[in-house]
This record gives C-alpha cells, structure tokens and sequence, in this order.
C-alpha cells in the first residue's frame, strides 16, 4: 500500500486519536504557578469592566509580568465575561510586549471563542497565522483536540474551528495537513460537516490528489457521512478519470438506490467518461435514461457528444448530434461549433468545416478568434493557402484581430512549403501590426530550414531571436543539431552543444542522441563513443535511444563485444531495454552465430513482460534454420504461430531452406503450402530453394517442373534460380539442358556469373568435354572472373583425360597470373602423377 502521509503525520493521525480517547474525562492537567493567577486575575478584571484597558496595562506593572503562560490563562478563564474581540486585541496587544512566542494553546483556545461567537474571519486569521508560523500540523492538532474537552460544553462550535483549519490548509494548497486534520478528529463526538467534506473532496480532485481523495471519502464512508448530490458528482468524476467508467455507472445507479436522485450533472460526468473511451452506445442509452427520469439533457451533455465523436474522427455523427440539439431549441454556443470545425479538419474534410462555419453565420453567431484559428489551422495543413489568407483577411473585415498564433499557422505552412518569399510576406504582416515574432514563430521557420539542409540561414535567425531577447529553446537547438547531423557536419553539431553550455542552456539527452545516432549509422564508432562519454561527464544520463545508438553501431561494424557491453551498461543502470534494443542485439548475435548468448537474451526479453515481435522470431527463426538446427526452429516457430503473429515470407523461406538442405523435401513443402493458406505468397527465393532441394535429392523432372511453372505464378527467374538449375544440370551431367539455359538466360538480361560458369566448366570436364570446358575457360580468364576453383577443375579434368603436362601448363599459369596454387591443386597433380 502506497504511504499516502509522512511517517511524522500518520504518528500525529494516531496520536491524535490516543489522545482524544484519555482526555475526554480530564480537565487541563497544566496547573498555572499562583503568580501567574494573580497576573490574569488583574488583567481580566481591567479587560470586562474598562474601555480603556490597555491604557491602564501599560501604565501599570503588568507588562513587567507579562509571559506567554499569563496570556493563556487570560485567555482560558475570561471567555465568558470578556467580548471575543477584545480578547483578541489583548493577544495582539500582548505580542508587542512578550519577549517569547504564544503558547499554541493560546491560539487554539482564541480560535474556538472566536468561532463560539460566531467571529469566523478572525479565527481564520488566527488559526492562519499559527500555520504561518511554521507549526507542525502535528503540534497544531495535538493542541486544539486538547482545548476541545478540556474546556466542556464552553466549546460548542469546536467542529467548525477543525473545519475553518481545514480551510486554512486548503487554501494554502496544503494538502497532506488538510487530510490529517480530518482523520485527525476521527474519535471526536462531533463529525465534519458534509460541505468541509465536499470542498476538500472537490479541491483534491481538482488537483488530482487522487490518493488523498480516497483517503477522504474511505473515512467519510467509515463515519457514515450521508453523500449528496455534490459528493457523488465528485466520485464519479474520480472514477472516470481513472478510466473506470463501469464503477462511474455502478456509484450513478448507487445515488437513485440511496435515496438520492441523480442530476444533469452526475448524467454528464458519466457520459463524458463513456465518449472518452469510445463507448457512445452505452452513452447514448445513458441520455434516453436521462430523458426518462425527466432529466433534460443540456447544452454541455450535448458539447460532450459532439466533442467525443470529434475525437474519434466520427465528426459525420458528431454533426447529427448537433442537428439534433437544435431541433431541441438549445443553442449551440462557439465551443461546439469550434469542436466540430476542429473534427472535421482533422479529418481533411476542409468543405465540411466550411459548412459548419456557414451555419454558424446563418444562425446568426459571430465568430470569434478561437473559431477562426481553428479554420485556419485546417487550412494551412492541408495547404490550401490561398483560402487561408482570404479568411484572414475576412477576420480583420470582421473587425477580428489576429494575434501572432494566427500568422503562426502560416508562417508554419509556407516553411514546409518551402516558399521563403510568403515566409517574409507575413512577416511583414506581422509587423505592420505591431505583432512581434514569439518563440513559436522561429521554431517553425527554423525547424524546415534545418530539416531541408539551410543551416546557415538557421543559425542567423536563432542569432535574431537572441537579438530580440528571445530565449531559443533546447527544443530549437536539437532541431539545428539534427540538421548538421543530417548532412553528416559533426563538428558544427558539437560546436552548437558547446555554445548551448557557454550560454547556460544545458541540452539535453535529446540533443546528444542525435549526434550519437547519426555517427553510429556512419559507423564512426571511436567519435560516437566520445561524444557518449562528453555527455555523461556533463551529467547527463543516458537513455534507451542513446545506448540503441552505440549497439547498432557496434553491430554494424561486427563489434560484438563492445555491442553486448553496452546492452549489459544499459540493464546495469535500470534501463529497461525497448523492443528494438532487443531485436537489434539478438539479431547481431544471431549474425555472428552466437545462438546460445542471442537465446539467453531473448528469455531475459520474456522474463521481463516483453512481448516479440515478428521481427525477434524471424531472426531466431531464420538463424536456427541457415545453422541446420530445424527441431529448434520449428519450436520456435510453434510458439510464435500461438501467439497469434503471422510469420512473414522470410522466415518461412527460411524453413523451407533449411529443410531442402537436409532434404526432406516433404516438410519442406508442408511449409511451402501452409504459408500459402495464410495468404503469404511464396517468392522466387522461396522456389529457389524448393528447386536445389529437388536436384539434391535427385528429383530433376520435379525440379523442372518447378521451374517452368514460375511465370504461371507471376514470378521472374532470378540469378540465383538460373545458377540452381544449371548447376542441377551439370551434376547430372545433362550439359545441353545446362547451356540452353545459359542461353536464356543471357538473351533475358540476366548476366551469367562466376558460379553459373564454374558449374559447366565442372559438367563439361566430367563428362570429358574438354575442348568446351577450354573454351568456357578462357572467356572467363578473358573476363578476369577465373578464380582457383576455376583452375583446380581445369587441372583435374585435364588430369583425368591423360593430359599431365596441359595440366602442369595450367599450374605455371595459374603463378604467372598471380592466382596461387592452394593444397588441392598440388593434391591433383601428384596423385595423378602417382598413379
């Protein structure tokens, strides 16, 4: 349970309560010294029988004996012969001559004599001005619950001088002592009034101290205070605003159940809270329950439909709503119309507003400067700028000035546009109207300009905007920042860093990820690390984005160490890493075939109420399968099916890959037809894969099959399709169907690469065609694409048809262009020459 008070004040709460419990029986237990009776006895007879008293104090040897006790005993024994208000002036009379403070008893007992005569703003003033004082609510407590039976039946107004306490809390915004004042008096044999207990509930709720709220209303519940009307409101407005609504309706229906009636008001908050989350069925059944019960619905019932409806982009509804509040002859006022031109400008819907706007005039409604800069708004996001000037210009016809938001919207829209010279043009509007530029205004032309590459005019209106004694903001600074990021000037971004410190604007983390993110992505990893170091040196601390940064970019550049110490930095910290630190370090360990470290992590991401995301699976998913660890794979996969996520065509590529490989190619077209169910379609690396998986377990015709029913399926052979299936050829040592192929495929624009012609010099030298190998040999060292193993096939099949010194030839030339012999090609020749 949440501590809602100060070990200090729940004390104060308890003590309060002992405290009431003992003293019920006793009479003050402070016994004042005979000398200090004398003293009071004197005075009290000066205060009840002289106007003139304080004359005759001062004159006397009573200020020699004057002491905070005396004043409390006066104050104690002479309420009932001496008017409240002279006691008063005595006190006050008293603090210039005492050379200590007031008892707190003193106050206290002034308070309840105050309040026993009615005398309210006094004993505010004086109660006020022991919390002034710096007094502990603990003390101040502690002290009036003690004048309350100590003084019996004299203190018949005692409530209300706990609840004009109460008020003086309140009205300093004093919450916590407000609340244990009132659980303070819980043992009392008085209660709280219920209007103390509905303005404090009231002004909790305003300032969302929710949890003193409740706190309030438990203990109201507890002394079976009676709610109102007022009360209820108030709790159904807590309900709602803490997104309870059902428990908003379940108090609603409670009120009727307990004799109290509920009110337009009580309807509203209710349906409010329904229109917030979406629900405007059950809001709309609510209104006719209204109706029923002989509830008219007002205007504000109805502002809050039409509202509602705005905010969930239904504005054609909004709109009947609204059609259907004047038919009920209630009189929509500017802030419905200006929620529904709001509504339908969000919607991009400019001739809709524009309809509600000439309604409003044919109804005779002026517009005002909210409902006009709502249209224009509108207008300049949707970048019909010539409509917006005109309704400018209509503004100023209709004697509506703008202010500078007005021209904001515009300046804002021609700076997205590009088009500085509207840019100045308003500008001079501006001025002629004496309205100066504010912050808003530069950001919005700054903003574009740093974002379309136009730093240097950037800096020079940020260098204006301090000419003007306008603060630029962190906000504006990270703009120009970005911009140099963008175009890759770092050193300029850290010079407006340095010159933001110089000024005492401090930047934030914000401005420091931007330059940190944008050397990572460049992979400059040594200067991205500075730049994190500089940051936390000047007190910043660092946050998911900065450290997703610094681990992509180690990632990038293969670091897998710096990578998984910076993720290890962040959980080090109580950084909770986001789904994308997460994807970003699994799938750069996957990478690197750390597969054990990538799942050790993702059951950290589990552990942690993480849910993965499609991308998480598809990278185990599709690291599993390219490592032949198929059970794996699909066991993940089976977990990811159940979590309701659609695996994209890469991870079932994946696992169609995988088990071609291994050739079970019955699994592997289980998942070619299960992804097709799902309406994934396979593509062509899909059937890539499907094809070398048919030649692999010697299903050439299947493989062909396969191959010629791609266009069927919208599909384009590839590079990769094209070298499957003639490498497919050449082992089985069907070369005709191999160079028809290669034939195609260079009259469709697709070049042959190294692969393709290593795989039919291989078919042709094992089918002791060596006078083609030869020729395909010596195109591709013409093209300087013949690579070792192009050389070692030659060798051997020169070697396997009897030609030893055409093989040695070969090997003589392989040196001379610098390609050197490697143990299988030495392997070749010697165990031909063995035998």
């Amino acid at each position: 349970m949440v501590q809602l008070f100060s070990p200090r004040i729940r004390t104060t709460i308890k003590k309060s309560r002992l405290l009431f419990a003992s003293i019920k029986s006793q009479q003050y237990c402070h016994t004042p010294p005979p000398h200090t009776e004398a003293t009071a006895e004197e005075i009290i007879r000066v205060l009840s029988k002289h106007n003139n008293w304080q004359f005759l104090l001062e004159s006397s040897h009573i200020p020699t004996k004057l002491s905070s006790d005396v004043v409390q005993s006066v104050l104690q024994r002479s309420h009932f012969s001496t008017h409240p208000m002279r006691l008063l002036d005595f006190f006050n009379w008293s603090n210039q001559h005492l050379g200590t403070p007031q008892t707190l008893d003193s106050f206290s007992i002034l308070a309840f004599v105050l309040c026993g005569s009615n005398l309210y703003a006094p004993a505010i003033n004086v109660l006020g001005r022991m919390v002034d004082a710096r007094v502990s609510v603990s003390d101040v407590l502690n002290s009036m619950n003690s004048i309350v039976y100590s003084g019996g039946p004299r203190f018949r107004s005692r409530p209300v001088a706990f609840e004009l306490l109460i008020d003086v809390y309140r009205k300093r915004a004093m919450w916590n002592e407000c609340v244990c004042v009132f659980l303070g008096v819980k043992d009392c044999d008085f209660r709280i009034s219920l209007l103390c207990c509905n303005s404090l509930l009231k002004d909790l709720l305003r300032c969302n101290r929710m949890e003193l709220f409740w706190k309030v209303y438990g203990e109201m519940s507890a002394k079976k205070i009676e709610s109102d009307a007022y009360t209820y409101v108030s709790v159904i407005t807590a309900h709602c605003r803490a997104g309870n609504v059902k428990e908003a309706k379940r108090v609603l229906s409670e009120m009727g159940e307990r004799g109290c009636e509920p009110n337009v008001i009580a309807y509203n908050v209710v349906v409010r809270g329904l229109c917030g989350i979406g629900d405007f069925d059950e809001a709309l059944e609510l209104k006719t329950t209204m109706a029923e019960k002989g509830l008219v619905p007002d205007n504000y019932t109805y502002a809050i439909f039409i509202d509602g409806f705005c905010q969930h982009k239904r504005t054609s509804e909004a709109k009947l709503i609204l059609e259907q509040m004047c038919e009920r002859g209630l009189n929509p006022d500017h802030n419905i119309y200006t929620a529904l031109i709001n509504g339908f400008m969000k919607e991009g819907d400019v001739d809709g507003a524009f309809e509600i706007k000439n309604t409003m005039v044919a109804r005779g409604i002026k517009l005002n400067l909210v409902t006009y800069n709502a249209i224009l708004h509108g207008l300049c996001k949707a970048g019909e700028m010539e409509r917006a000037v005109n309704l400018i210009n209509e503004m100023i016809e209709m004697g509506i000035k703008p202010e500078i938001q007005t021209y904001n919207y515009l300046i804002e829209a021609y700076s997205k546009e590009g088009t500085v010279d509207k840019v100045s043009e308003v500008l001079v509007w501006m001025n002629e109207r004496n309205l100066p530029p504010s912050a808003y205004t530069f950001s919005a032309i700054i903003n574009e300009l740093s974002r379309t590459g136009d730093l240097e005019k950037s800096n020079l209106l940020l260098e204006n905007m301090s000419a003007r004694g306008i603060a630029p903001s962190v906000a504006i600074y990270t703009t120009i920042v970005k911009g140099y990021v963008k175009e890759a000037k770092f050193e300029e971004a850290m010079a407006i860093l340095d010159g933001m410190w110089e000024k005492g604007i401090s930047p934030d983390v914000f401005c420091y990820n931007s330059v940190i993110m944008g050397l990572s992505k460049l992979r400059r990893m040594e200067e991205a690390r500075t730049c994190f170091v500089e940051m936390r040196k000047k007190g910043l601390i660092p946050n998911s984005y900065t450290f997703g940064g610094l681990i992509n970019g180690y990632i990038e550049i293969g670091n897998m160490e710096f990578a998984e110490s910076y993720f290890m930095e962040m959980l080090d910290q109580g950084i909770a890493p986001d789904l994308y630190n997460y994807t970003s370090i699994i799938d750069g360990l996957c990478k690197n075939g750390n597969l054990t470290e990538a799942f050790s992590i993702f059951n950290r991401m589990l552990e942690q109420n993480l849910l993965p995301n499609v991308h998480i699976y598809s990278v185990l998913i599709i690291s599993l399968s390219k490592n032949g660890k198929l059970v794996e794979a699909m066991r993940i996969f089976s977990k990811f099916s159940d979590t309701g996520l659609v695996a994209d065509v890469y991870t079932y590529t994946s696992l169609v890959s995988g088990f071609c490989k291994q050739g079970s190619m019955v699994e592997a077209f289980r998942i070619h037809d299960e992804m097709s169910k799902k309406g994934i379609n396979p593509n062509i690396v899909t059937y890539n894969a499907l094809i070398g998986g048919f030649f692999k377990s010697g299903e050439i015709e299947r493989a062909k099959e396969l191959f010629g029913g791609l266009s069927d399926k919208g599909l384009m052979p590839n590079k990769v399709t094209y070298a499957t299936m003639i490498d497919g050829f050449c082992k089985a040592e069907n070369l005709e169907e191999a160079f028809g192929l290669l034939e195609e495929m260079s009259s469709k624009g697709v070049p042959p690469d190294v692969f393709v012609y290593n795989s039919l010099v291989n078919g042709c030298c094992k089918k002791g065609d060596m006078e083609r190998a030869l020729s395909l040999f010596d195109g591709m060292v013409e093209k300087g694409i013949a690579s070792i193993h192009t050389f070692n096939t030659m060798i051997d099949g020169f070697c396997k048809s009897g030609n030893l010194s055409r093989a040695v030839d070969l090997v003589k030339e392989m040196v001379d262009r610098q390609i050197m012999p490697n143990h299988v090609t030495f392997t070749i020749v010697i165990n031909h020459y063995s035998k």
